[in-house]
């Protein structure tokens, strides 16, 4: 027992002895250590300060509730309809959904947005505050004769414009949060307005042209069928589907309520270049330390080696 417990006292003087080293190196090396941190606090500064401002529009929507007697039609006549293709009983909720994935599909964004957002989207290097323009970048396209050098197609436009936007949805309140960034603010809004100007003519133009195919599958059927209470039947069908058309062209807010509109922001939401700063510094005075460490071993090893 004596014996196990002499053979465990240099064991532990010795890592003692190496801990003291180690802060003796690093002590000893604390110039190095203190030009790499302030290395890289020249470099991140001068990375944040080439980063260009970065806006966030956002609008908050609520989901349009519909009071008509579709529901009410459901229960009495669902199965009939469900022969139609027609749809009395579908959810708010899940109407909802749908546009929000439409306005990220790619679809949605060859047909509703490409063209309008192509050159604020892919050639735009950053935003003059003075004079609220662009700065295009000339290597991709010519402000002065409006032509592309290289035009980047849909799917190159879309996983960039992707990229900047934000949608989000409570699921306690069913609020939508729909966002978009870029250099300009002003693009920023402008981009926010047309995604939901745009889901909403899709979603519209959709249930539209569905409800005119129902009405013209009621009438077939009326007309060929002789029995008084079926005629009255689809004489309801048809008259809730013509209230679903007129419903839909009137309404401007036909899918979502804009509870509050995008704006032009005033502050950017990124960079963060603070953070960039502290963090480049903490990594490049990081690395120093390691570096002093690699340098004071391997040394000490070759002399060791070379004994």
């Amino acid at each position: 027992m004596s014996h196990d417990s002499v053979e465990k006292r240099p064991e532990g003087y010795d890592n003692e002895i190496d801990l003291r080293e180690l802060f003796s190196v690093v002590w000893q090396g604390k110039i190095s250590i203190i030009i790499g941190g302030l290395l890289g606090a020249i470099l991140s500064v001068g990375y944040a300060l080439s980063l260009p401002n970065i806006y966030m529009a956002e609008a908050v929507l609520a989901p349009k509730a519909k009071g008509s007697g579709l529901s009410g039609l459901a229960g009495q006549f669902g199965g009939l309809a469900g022969l139609a293709g027609i749809n009395l009983g579908g959810s708010e909720r899940s109407k909802t959904q749908i546009a929000l994935k439409t306005l990220q599909s790619r679809s949605f964004f060859a047909e509703y947005m490409y063209e309008d957002v192509l050159v604020a989207l892919m050639a735009a290097e950053g935003w003059d505050r003075e004079s609220e323009k662009l700065i295009l970048n000339p290597n991709i396209y010519d402000s002065q004769s409006q032509t592309w050098v290289s035009k980047p197609t849909v799917q190159e436009a879309y996983k960039v414009f992707s990229a900047q936007l934000m949608v989000a949805q409570d699921k306690g309140t069913t609020f939508v949060t729909l966002g978009v960034k870029h250099q300009s603010p002003s693009v920023a809004r402008d981009w926010v307005v047309a995604v939901l100007d745009g889901i909403e003519d899709s979603v519209r133009e959709k249930e539209v042209k569905e409800a005119e195919r129902s009405i013209l599958f009621l009438k077939a059927q009326s007309l060929e069928n002789s029995l008084v209470s079926l005629n009255e039947v689809f004489a309801s069908l048809i008259e809730e589907q013509t209230k679903k058309i007129v419903l839909a062209k009137a309404s401007k807010e036909y899918v979502f309520e804009v509870i509050e509109s995008p704006v032009a922001a005033e502050d950017k939401s990124e960079p963060k270049r603070s953070t960039i700063c502290v963090l480049g510094t903490l990594l490049f005075g990081m690395l120093s330390v390691v570096f002093v460490l690699i340098r004071h071993y391997a040394f000490k090893k070759t002399e060791l080696t070379g004994a």
